[in-house]
């Protein structure tokens, strides 16, 4: 394998960051290319433009919540699936052109991460969707900065939400999810995180790679 191009899972604030782990296509390590202010997460490979598989869709992921959660954890903007650059001067361009949107998100997303939650019920269940739709709100709106409602992709989902969340504030989110699960035998509810916040950022990376 010729690693001659980056691929970038996220962009920090300025740090030495140096992971053994399994990344894109292969990779058996992750770490930092700095410019000023800000420090992309990279690994070596051997493509710009690597296979969607399941497999390399899982190793971003997975590098992601690393670094989220990593010797005391740290705010990471998440980039979306598939960006390879050519080299590092062309990551550092980008790094140079988008540094004033990447330092306000990071700013915007300081200690905060990602954590989802979906409610679903059996397919023949007789239950209020209105009511369990109003109670999510009141138990969860409250503990989060911000919620994203996400697509409804069966007739068995009441709720699908993810929520902005201060780390601080995760062991009460817990707890309320635990609440919440405890006061509904009759309900499915999937929590998952914490996520990199995906969908509280949009940064659209549209130079040269």
């Amino acid at each position: 394998m010729t690693d001659d191009a980056l691929y970038v899972y996220g962009v920090i604030e300025n740090e030495d960051l140096d992971l053994d782990i399994e990344g894109v296509n292969g990779a058996e390590r992750a770490y930092t290319v700095s410019y000023q202010s800000l420090a992309a997460v990279v690994s070596d490979i051997d493509t710009v433009e690597p296979e969607r598989s399941d497999e390399n869709v899982q190793c971003h992921d997975e590098v992601l919540q690393t670094i989220l959660e990593h010797d005391g954890g740290r705010t990471v903007v998440p980039m979306s699936f598939g960006m390879g650059f050519k080299n590092k001067r062309t990551l550092k361009n980008v790094l140079r052109n988008a540094r004033p949107v990447f330092s306000r998100t990071l700013r915007e997303i300081d200690g905060m991460v990602e954590l989802g939650l979906k409610v679903l019920t059996d397919e023949d269940a007789d239950v209020d969707t209105d009511e369990i739709v109003a109670e999510v709100e009141e138990r969860f709106d409250r503990i989060s900065v911000n919620v994203v409602e996400n697509q409804l992709f069966s007739d068995r989902l009441v709720i699908n939400r993810s929520y902005l969340v201060e780390r601080a504030d995760r062991e009460a989110f817990n707890e309320a999810v635990g609440e919440f699960e405890d006061d509904h035998d009759e309900l499915l509810v999937q929590y998952t995180g914490p996520w990199a916040p995906y969908n509280f950022v949009d940064i659209e990376i549209t130079a040269q790679r």
